[in-house]
């Protein structure tokens, strides 16, 4: 059920480019990365090939810092818009977001010491709980836009 908008000044971006937020522009990359990390441990499982086990090392690498990067922006959102700080599902979407990067991390740190010996089981399982993260985040994130109107600036129909 939507909420009553926020003011203006309560939900408008704080860390943006000519009027977009930032952190909007940026969470699309780990979201591809990450999500693509159990695709190619599948694909190391199904077929065997080392290949897989690098492509799933570089893009665990690639969505940790893509994240933490997005985090980043999004934790400066959160302290600086008091409208995002008083709504529970920001915490929410923060704590599901800094989970995720954790996974990340410890994803790619274990994968370090050997990217095809470390895919079973603990790198899989990890590929799994990251994109069931991204999900919970995302969803979490979709609430604050479409429901709680973060970030959005509506036309006055002038």
């Amino acid at each position: 059920m939507p909420r009553e908008p926020l003011p203006d000044d309560d939900r408008e971006s704080r860390v943006a480019i000519a009027g977009h937020p930032l952190h909007a522009m940026m969470v699309t990359f780990p979201i591809a990365f990450l999500m693509s990390v159990a695709a190619t441990d599948l694909a190391w499982i199904l077929l065997e090939d080392d290949f897989w086990a690098r492509v799933s090392l570089w893009l665990v690498a690639a969505g940790a810092c893509t994240g933490l990067a997005a985090g980043l922006a999004g934790t400066v959102e959160l302290l600086l818009i008091p409208g995002v700080r008083r709504r529970g599902v920001s915490w929410s979407h923060f704590i599901a977001a800094v989970t995720l990067i954790s996974i990340a991390f410890t994803n790619w740190f274990l994968r370090l010491a050997g990217p095809v010996e470390m895919i079973l089981p603990w790198g899989f399982l990890l590929s799994l709980l990251g994109a069931v993260m991204v999900g919970v985040s995302g969803w979490l994130g979709a609430n604050l836009v479409f429901d709680h109107k973060i970030g959005v600036v509506e036309d006055d129909g002038d």
